[in-house]
């Protein structure tokens, strides 16, 4: 299967059911970790499995595949090198991370992940809002969905081993274009059932979280925090949330 008939084929499982999007951290004792999200649109699988295996050119097999953006980048490399210097910049944001999807009509099953390893929590500043650069390529896509990490934000990370901070900071301007947008409108209703979860997993055990709906592991090094995916796109400031760690 080609790259794109697959990133194509995941926007439309994004934009026609519900999905569950989960947005991992780890955190090493060293600052390095592994950055990931996963996006379960099994919902559709359930109502329509057959037919989407049939669409994808075979009913009987599954599918798990995996690509790396590096690789796209290289096939598209003449489209690229006709966007701005500042789109290429974005985009080469991307080249670490992995994509990989599993879709099974047998089990019912549409997952896909995108990976990558940082040195430094502030390497993922905006990286989810990167996405969006996708749909500049000639035939590209976001994975993730239409809209997905377009919310009108900045998002940054930092951690430096007393504490950790997850902060969007909203910016009106693009807040208010997008309100007035009527795909927005359609972006809102096609999302509205979906749920936005963080969970994060660090070195250190866990003191205190500014979220008062936040859930611990049992060794208290791990949050899981569940978000509605309106409040994620609508209100990303919502998100913010502060972690302490004991001495």
């Amino acid at each position: 299967m080609k790259l794109y008939k697959l990133l194509s084929f995941s926007f439309l499982i994004a934009t026609l059911t519900s999905c569950t999007f989960t947005e991992n951290i780890y955190i090493n004792d060293n600052g390095t970790g592994k950055f990931s999200v996963d996006m379960d649109g099994s919902a559709l699988m359930e109502m329509a499995g057959d037919q989407i295996a049939g669409q994808m050119g075979d009913n009987k097999k599954d599918i798990d595949t995996t690509f790396t953006f590096k690789k796209v980048f290289e096939d598209k490399k003449d489209s690229i090198a006709k966007l701005s210097p500042e789109t290429q910049k974005q985009l080469k944001k991307l080249e670490s991370y992995i994509v990989s999807t599993k879709i099974s009509s047998e089990k019912k099953q549409f997952l896909m992940k995108m990976s990558t390893d940082f040195k430094n929590v502030n390497e993922l500043q905006d990286i989810l809002q990167t996405l969006g650069t996708l749909q500049k390529l000639e035939g590209g896509t976001n994975p993730m969905g239409s809209g997905f990490g377009d919310n009108g934000s900045k998002l940054s990370y930092t951690y430096d081993g007393k504490k950790f901070t997850r902060k969007a900071v909203v910016d009106e301007q693009k807040k208010a274009a997008k309100a007035k947008d009527s795909a927005g409108d359609m972006s809102k209703m096609m999302f509205a059932s979906s749920s936005y979860i963080v969970k994060y997993h660090f070195p250190k055990k866990i003191k205190k979280v500014s979220n008062p709906t936040a859930l611990f592991s049992d060794d208290r090094k791990s949050i899981t925090i569940q978000y509605s995916f309106t409040d994620y796109m609508e209100n990303p400031d919502k998100l913010n949330f502060d972690v302490e760690f004991e001495k």
